[in-house]
């Protein structure tokens, strides 16, 4: 009877997909031990988002995190997802950083690392691979699958052959939108199985409605290892149910080893935990077949969703995923997988709310055309790239060719709050938001991101009205007063308000609050007990000097000071929005008059965030 080994996602992808990667390790806990008991051939449990998602939201520490996983999983071996020369950031590292973080990640617990490139560019995972295998570490090498005018199976073959060179012990088809056909992947894994000698591992969301029948059809083909996800998080954006497919294989002869009623009991767990994260849930992270077109992946379209909400522009989600594909193609149509995924997503996304293609260009986007990612598969847009970089001259060799050893350097950077590798790693992936997290981690003040309870905020009581706003209406801001009540819990609620006459619906962003009596409706005046909210400072932009932004976000960087000389084009704020960095640049020649924002500010459209005087 033949063995078919099975990866459980539940503890990585399977909530990435579905809550935007927000359990918590307090919640794994508890489950691992019959997690532990099932006889997966490994447990996904870290790396992809959730080093970011830990810092980020949930003020955890990813590597405390791995540690209390590895003790819980004695008998389990943790998988991780690494991104090559990328690792768990949004930029390539240098070598001598790339070495030390598997390094750290396979003493603190990693067994298999499947490690990939968003461009398959096969000397993005060269190194990454090597230290693998120098660490005595599993190395699955992996292909990120797509489909395009540049890619066929001759292509996967040919980097399937390379990946088996580089020393790869198994190799992971990386389906991470759920683009496979049942036909195509017989066809693909055939011809795998034929050309390379290592075990063929398929990961195949079910986003489309095809990833069962992907599995089963690779598994006829020659593959020895499939991804699957408990039912508690599976499906839609996520991965075929682990249930399910045990019970298939099983039926039609394979060998599993795994406890059908263990797998119940694991589920009962996690579907209960899953109601505390009911905010993070998304109405776009169930059955899909648009994904066979627009390719976003099931661990994109749940943190999409949830960035876009942010933006306030979710009910702009059908326009942003129409124009996905468009701005794929103008890259050179890169698979969509972290961190490509977020780079065209966020382009797409302010292509859609600033009303114009490319108005607004990330600085990711220009890092791609400047060949800071690798080599694109296939031609960029000549137009596009000239508008982004100008005429500065890509790189043709291996991006981190052009690196530095840096780890000397973050040593010293991060002396003040960094206490172990571990620490300068965090801050190497994240430097901002890695410096407040272990600042805070260092003072005894991480505060997670809050978990709402459904129930209590259905419950009647005194509660705070919003009584002084910034409303949004028809593109232009305004700054009023109002008396009433908004949806409780939402940081933007909808009210129906007459301007001018005229009754209109506008999203309002609370500045200031007093407190209720729900018995009378009345208010009393109280001010919300530690409400810090002031208007904003900033003046409306009233000429062409004025420097705005298209997307609300966060200073990261201000490149200029008072007084200082600029040209059209010139740099001169760094804005986080989407977890992606851009710039905004002088709109015309001049001088700095004023600067109305500091690093750190988040600031909205709208607002001027500097002032530009022509000379």
């Amino acid at each position: 009877m033949k063995k078919i080994n099975i990866t459980e996602l539940v503890l990585r992808d399977g909530h990435q997909c579905h809550i935007a990667t927000r359990l918590r390790t307090e919640d794994m806990l508890p489950i691992c031990p019959q997690l532990d008991n099932q006889n997966f051939w490994s447990i996904e449990a870290w790396g992809g988002a959730t080093f970011d998602a830990c810092v980020r939201y949930l003020k955890e520490d990813p590597w405390e995190r791995l540690i209390k996983l590895r003790k819980a999983l004695p008998n389990s071996q943790i998988q991780m997802l690494l991104r090559g020369q990328n690792l768990l950031g949004y930029r390539h590292y240098s070598d001598d950083v790339v070495d030390l973080f598997v390094k750290k990640a396979a003493d603190n617990g990693v067994d298999v690392f499947r490690v990939f490139d968003a461009m398959n560019d096969i000397r993005n995972i060269e190194l990454s691979i090597k230290s693998v295998k120098k660490y005595k570490k599993h190395a699955q090498g992996t292909i990120s699958y797509t489909t395009s005018p540049v890619h066929n199976i001759e292509y996967f073959v040919k980097l399937a052959k390379q990946i088996e060179e580089l020393g790869s012990d198994t190799l992971a088809i990386k389906d991470m939108a759920g683009l496979l056909t049942p036909k195509v992947t017989k066809d693909l894994v055939e011809a795998l199985v034929k050309n390379v000698a290592i075990p063929i591992h398929i990961h195949s969301h079910a986003t489309s409605g095809l990833g069962s029948l992907n599995l089963m059809a690779a598994v006829e083909a020659g593959a020895t290892m499939i991804d699957t996800c408990n039912s508690s998080f599976s499906e839609g954006a996520s991965h075929p149910t682990t249930e399910s497919i045990v019970a298939a294989l099983e039926g039609w002869g394979y060998k599993t080893d795994i406890d059908l009623a263990g797998l119940e009991e694991i589920s009962e767990y996690l579907k209960e935990v899953r109601k505390k994260y009911w905010q993070f849930e998304s109405e776009f992270t169930g059955l899909d077949p648009r994904v066979l077109v627009n390719q976003v992946p099931g661990g994109m379209i749940s943190n999409l969703s949830s960035q876009l909400k942010d933006q306030s522009a979710l009910h702009r989600m059908d326009e942003v995923l129409k124009e996905i594909p468009n701005v794929r193609k103008d890259l050179g149509y890169p698979p969509l997988v972290t961190p490509t995924s977020q780079i065209v997503g966020t382009q797409a996304a302010l292509n859609v709310i600033t009303g114009e293609r490319y108005k607004s260009i990330t600085s990711e986007v220009k890092n791609y055309f400047l060949g800071q990612y690798g080599k694109a598969p296939g031609e960029t847009n000549k137009e596009i790239k000239t508008k982004a970089i100008g005429d500065q001259q890509p790189i043709t060799c291996r991006p981190a060719d052009k690196l530095k050893p840096e780890v000397a350097n973050l040593r010293v950077k991060a002396e003040s709050f960094a206490k172990t590798d571990e620490d300068i790693l965090t801050y190497a992936m994240f430097p901002d938001i890695g410096t407040i997290f272990l600042q805070e981690r260092n003072a005894g003040t991480l505060q997670p991101e809050e978990l709402l309870d459904k129930a209590n905020m259905l419950k009647q009581g005194d509660h705070y009205a919003p009584s002084e706003f910034n409303i949004t209406l028809h593109g232009e801001t305004y700054h009023i007063k109002l008396t009433g009540s908004g949806h409780a819990g939402e940081a933007e609620r909808p009210f129906y308000v007459s301007v001018d006459g005229i009754s209109e619906e506008v999203l309002v962003e609370t500045l200031d609050e007093v407190l209720i009596n729900p018995n009378t409706q009345s208010s009393n005046g109280e001010k919300a007990k530690g409400s810090e909210k002031t208007t904003s400072a900033r003046p409306k932009p009233n000429h062409e000097g004025c420097v705005t932004t298209a997307m609300p976000g966060t200073i990261v960087d201000i490149k200029v000071n008072i007084g200082d000389k600029v040209s059209a084009g010139d740099g001169l704020v760094v804005i986080e929005a989407m977890k992606m960095e851009n710039e905004i640049q002088a709109p015309k020649n001049g001088t700095i008059m004023a600067i109305h924002i500091a690093k750190g500010d988040s600031v909205s459209p709208n607002e001027t965030l500097l002032e530009i005087q022509q000379s």
